[in-house]
């Protein structure tokens, strides 16, 4: 008999909460939820109020079995999920599935998973809240109606093979609108001035801006010609006191954007590694909006801070959730125990724990005091005048232990310490130059700055803001990549002793990292879903139905009302769409064929964009050319120039050993092809336009080479049989399958017997 019985989610939950509790209690886990909405019918029983149709997967139906089992022979069953919606509803699941009888069986949740928290639960047990298993169906019944009717539509409309999603479709639709600001951005230049000045008996040159920007160079050259003869004297030196204080404590979107711009994980990345913390019991629940810290952990803080930099360091904090539609008085993201600095695990787990560490003391400590000092100086000759702006550190505060990062591309200015100078001071003047500076078109999103974008509109929540990201990722709506920048020419003029000199220069400009760029196929699916189902990528719409699910929570809406106030327009938009849509999958006319005279068009499609010259009519045999839009280019931006150069491929580039080279562009990249074998060519080096016959015979030979240190050993009398060396060490191919070779075994020595029993062997181990 099993005095009791605890069923968490994973098994490293499971290993912690066991130390904790010790003898009398077994701990199991249900490896996450037990069941899952039928495939069939949408899962869903529509005739009979949405009741969900659920089935436990097969992957599942081992665990339900034992589970069964160890239940049986349980006195009391305790149901140890997660404290939010989520959680709320594997323990119904659980429930339900195992038959556990509700007097026997008990609810508990807590926000970390340490000793005092996880026996406080068993004091204050409960049973499963219903409400929030509700809004959590809610979600997810809502969620499959939208998916499972939206998908068929865009199948006969738009491409086969796609799919949409509530929340997903409207991440796609910022990223949409983000990049189209982008193309219709027109960047304008002004000349910025700077000068620098030579205070009397100063060790430091004073580095000033002019508070005005000239349009032209006509104008930027005509005020340094007012500077040649200038006096320059100090107007004003003003100081003032300033402060910055410490950010709040993590929330999970504050956490994925910190630990994005600091660390350089994806949201995914951060959300695994803080589900490996709080599991391991290193800090609190890692999916919360609420900023509020317990009074145990406030108090933890202000012994640190005082202990390690002083009480002058030291002030409590409350803060207050500002986040739309906050859900539940849950906790900040913070250490479970504020003493331990750093902690055991790889090194991803201990840089994402100190970050949590510091800015959870941070938020308690004082002010950071700043002193900024601001000097105006006189032109004689013209009324513009040269602006100097510095800042003093006077009092360290919460910057001690950290400061927070932020996403705004901005030119960074000079903020230092400045000269010491008094009022009607003489300046001599160094040199004074303008350079032309461009507009910067609004930034595009990273995974970080989607999610800020995503919690300020109420769209989503913490549990959903990962997933999100990933899914549109991985329907190949959304890229994710760093592409290079282009290069510019600015002019730049320098006025130095009596001489204007004039300077072209060049600089690279738009380089983009972990950027997130709408792929054709997202735009094009974006543009159908707002021509007619726009309410669904409405973001007031998405926010409210955020709202609903809150409101179904907390006991004041019916979760099968909700949804079909929503259901039942919907169907009908979908029936409707089917009918009389004749969307043109996003086509554009770009022109005519010179050499042909026949029409191009851009559109998308069966395999991905394309460019089509001519169409396929009755009674004409001539069947349309087609060629494939690389990477980067747009069916809404391309010119007919560039769609024109897509058909010189495939060509010819010169022969070698007697054999013919041709580039070409395949699924996988450009490529050459050269006596039936394909080397491809190297990403953002090799213009397959411009590729020359010495640089593909380079990268035939450099194929080769590599190719030559792939064979281990092959065999005459078997070919399929190879021994090869890979990425990560020696390797068995047999009929295309690969095969471990054990570890302290020679490859080379091996012979065709050796082969075949490891494979024998690792197929034996397989069934």
């Amino acid at each position: 008999m099993i005095e009791n019985l605890v069923i968490v989610e994973s098994p490293a939950k499971a290993k912690t909460i066991e130390k904790f509790l010790g003898k009398g209690y077994q701990v199991v886990s249900s490896m996450g939820h037990i069941r899952d909405l039928a495939k069939k019918d949408f899962g869903i029983d529509l005739e009979n109020n949405y009741k969900p149709k659920y089935i436990v997967p097969a992957d599942k139906k081992k665990i339900v079995t034992e589970l069964k089992k160890q239940v049986k022979e349980a006195k009391v069953v305790w149901l140890a999920s997660d404290e939010d919606r989520e959680g709320e509803a594997i323990a119904w699941h659980l429930a339900e599935e195992l038959n556990l009888d509700v007097k026997k069986t008990r609810r508990i949740v807590f926000h970390e998973i340490t000793e005092k928290a996880i026996k406080q639960s068993l004091e204050n047990y409960r049973t499963i809240d219903q409400n929030l298993v509700n809004a959590q169906q809610a979600r997810r019944v809502l969620d499959r109606l939208v998916g499972f009717e939206l998908s068929p539509v865009l199948w006969k409309k738009v491409k086969p093979s796609l799919s949409a999603g509530r929340v997903q479709s409207v991440a796609v639709r910022l990223i949409v609108e983000r990049e189209r600001e982008i193309i219709n951005f027109e960047s304008v230049s002004a000349f910025r001035v700077r000068g620098v000045f030579v205070p009397e008996g100063a060790k430091k040159n004073l580095t000033a801006e002019l508070n005005k920007r000239f349009n032209t160079e006509a104008e930027a050259k005509k005020f340094l010609e007012k500077c040649i003869d200038a006096q320059f004297q100090v107007a004003d030196v003003s100081k003032k006191p300033s402060k910055k204080s410490p950010a709040a404590p993590f929330t999970t979107s504050t956490l994925q954007q910190e630990a994005s711009r600091k660390l350089g994980y994806s949201v995914s990345q951060t959300m695994a590694l803080a589900q490996r913390l709080y599991e391991a019991g290193h800090i609190t629940y890692m999916r919360t909006d609420s900023v509020n810290l317990s009074d145990f952990a406030i108090n933890a803080a202000k012994k640190i801070i005082e202990s390690e930099y002083g009480s002058e360091f030291s002030e409590v904090r409350n803060y207050k959730t500002k986040s739309k539609g906050a859900q539940e008085a849950h906790e900040a993201i913070r250490p479970t125990y504020l003493e331990k600095k750093t902690i055991s695990g790889n090194n991803n787990e201990k840089r994402l724990y100190e970050l949590i560490w510091k800015r959870t003391v941070a938020s308690q400590m004082s002010d950071a005091k700043l002193e900024k000092t601001t000097i105006q100086i006189n032109v004689s000759t013209a009324q513009e005048k040269f602006v100097a702006q510095g800042e003093v550190l006077i009092f360290e505060g919460f910057l001690k232990v950290y400061i927070e990062s932020t996403d705004d591309e901005v030119e960074e200015e000079d903020s230092g310490l400045l000269p010491p100078l008094l009022v009607n001071e003489q300046l001599k003047r160094d040199e004074i130059n303008a350079t032309e500076r461009f507009t910067l078109h609004p930034p595009r999103y990273t995974e970080a700055s989607l999610v800020r974008k995503l919690e300020e509109l109420g769209i989503g929540r913490p549990s959903t803001y990962a997933p999100t990201i990933t899914t549109i990722q991985n329907r190949g709506y959304v890229l994710k990549e760093d592409r290079p920048g282009l290069e510019r020419k600015y002019q730049m003029l320098t006025l130095k002793g009596t001489d204007i000199k004039n300077f072209t220069k060049t600089e690279i400009t738009g380089n983009e990292k972990a950027k997130l760029f709408p792929d054709n196929i997202g735009m094009i699916v974006n543009d159908f879903l707002l021509e007619y189902f726009k309410e669904i990528l409405d973001f007031n719409f998405t926010a409210s139905v955020e709202k609903d699910f809150d409101e179904i929570a907390a006991g004041k809406t019916d979760w099968q009302k909700m949804i079909d106030d929503f259901y039942k327009p919907f169907h009908k938009q979908v029936e409707t769409t089917l009918e009389v849509s004749d969307y043109t999958k996003g086509e554009r006319v770009l022109g005519e064929d010179p050499s042909s005279g026949k029409t191009v068009v851009a559109r998308m499609g069966r395999y991905g964009p394309i460019v089509q010259i001519g169409e396929k009519s009755e009674g004409n045999d001539e069947k349309p050319k087609f060629a494939s839009i690389l990477k980067g280019q747009h069916i809404e931006t391309i010119t007919l120039e560039e769609a024109l150069s897509l058909f010189q491929l495939p060509r010819e580039v010169g022969e070698y050993e007697g054999k013919t080279m041709t580039v070409a562009i395949g699924r996988f990249g450009p490529y050459i092809r050269h006596n039936n074998a394909f080397v491809s060519l190297k990403k953002d080096v090799d213009d397959p336009y411009a590729i020359t016959a010495e640089r593909a015979i380079e990268l035939i030979e450099e194929k080769r080479e590599k190719d030559k240190n792939k064979y281990i050993k092959t065999f005459d009398d078997e070919p399929e049989l190879q021994i090869l060396n890979g990425r990560w060490g020696p390797y068995l191919v047999y009929k295309k399958k690969n095969f471990k070779i054990p570890k302290g075994v020679e490859p080379a020595s091996l012979s065709k017997e050796d082969c075949m029993k490891i494979i024998t062997d690792s197929d034996k181990k397989k069934k």
